[in-house]
């Protein structure tokens, strides 16, 4: 395994080389190995090459799923940008060794990839925080509860950018979930965060009934619905 990160290889070739991982192929994203289908991945490369953006921050991920996708979008942008990734490391000791993780995400091509092997609670109080600026793409994906989807999503909305765009998984369902064990048993509970910001008429949100569900979200109103006509000419 292993690419340039100056030379990406063809799309469809990289896929083949994410999907020979089983575990890039699980918890709840509709992938397909059968044809090379990246399934709600292609709603995370296509909204990052859309939104091209600067920096964009993933909250969870069992093995890298979706930061490998919205990196490899963010790096074949004309503006390249970076992903900040994070994750504590609670379901196993997957993400703890900081040389591992680099080479992990290094060998499919990729080193615009900052993992934090933190909380979001914890990450709000480091100097990368600090320094992070507009956060064009937000993709929430912690810990699933109703409260938790919450503070992930209030301790970036102040600097998400114009037509930002966020994303919750796991946001249609409801059932219990021994991810962490059984001892830790929790019942999954972002549904109900999602439809009290439904309430908010500042906001849009589509819900994607695919996997375990996908709900974007974006501002509504003043700048946030002026179209981006950026890059196109109007007809003769």
């Amino acid at each position: 395994m292993g690419s340039d990160p100056q030379q990406p290889e063809d799309l469809g070739s990289w896929i083949a080389r994410l999907f020979a991982h089983p575990a890039l192929l699980r918890m709840g994203h509709n992938q397909r190995q059968d044809d090379l289908n990246l399934g709600l991945g292609w709603i995370y490369y296509g909204l990052a090459r859309l939104l091209q953006p600067q920096r964009a921050v993933v909250i969870g991920s069992w093995r890298g799923f979706v930061p490998l996708v919205i990196a490899r979008a963010c790096q074949e942008n004309q503006r390249p940008g970076r992903v900040t990734f994070i994750d504590p490391s609670l379901v196993d000791d997957f993400w703890r060794d900081a040389s591992r993780v680099t080479g992990w995400f290094r060998g499919f091509g990729l080193a615009n990839i900052e993992h934090h092997l933190a909380t979001t609670q914890d990450f709000v109080h480091t100097p990368a925080y600090a320094a992070l600026g507009e956060v064009g793409l937000l993709f929430v994906d912690g810990y699933h509860t109703a409260e938790q989807a919450r503070f992930d999503y209030e301790a970036f909305a102040s600097r998400l950018a114009p037509r930002a765009m966020v994303m919750f998984h796991d946001s249609m369902v409801a059932r219990r979930s021994t991810l962490y064990g059984e001892q830790a048993a929790y019942e999954v509970s972002v549904a109900r965060y999602i439809d009290e910001l439904k309430r908010d008429p500042s906001l849009q949100l589509l819900d994607l009934p695919f996997g375990t569900g996908l709900t974007l979200l974006r501002r509504c109103g003043g700048e946030e619905d002026a179209p981006l006509l950026e890059g196109l000419q109007e007809r003769p």
